[in-house]
């Protein structure tokens, strides 16, 4: 039972990490531009691999492709979430 819940509680840490740097990415979007600031694309390595597989399925589903928010990035932080409550 104990690595059950250790590994929960690791589970749930790294989504808590990966959901405050979307926030973070968020946030900095506003204010900051993407290309050459370290901080934008240290939040974006991070968080990248977790919003592709929502951005390539929304792609092939061909749902959301007009619009001028990145509705994968939204949709990833939801699920990242749900997870998380989850666990």
């Amino acid at each position: 039972m104990f690595i059950l819940e250790f590994l929960a509680a690791f589970v749930s840490a790294l989504l808590f990490v990966v959901q405050t740097a979307m926030f973070l990415r968020a946030i900095l979007s506003w204010f900051i531009p993407d290309e050459g600031n370290r901080i934008v694309l240290f939040l974006t390595a991070v968080t990248e691999p977790f919003i592709i597989p929502v951005r390539v399925l929304l792609q092939k589903l061909n749902l959301f492709q007009n619009t001028p928010l990145d509705v994968s990035f939204f949709i990833t932080y939801l699920l990242l979430w749900v997870i998380t409550l989850f666990l």
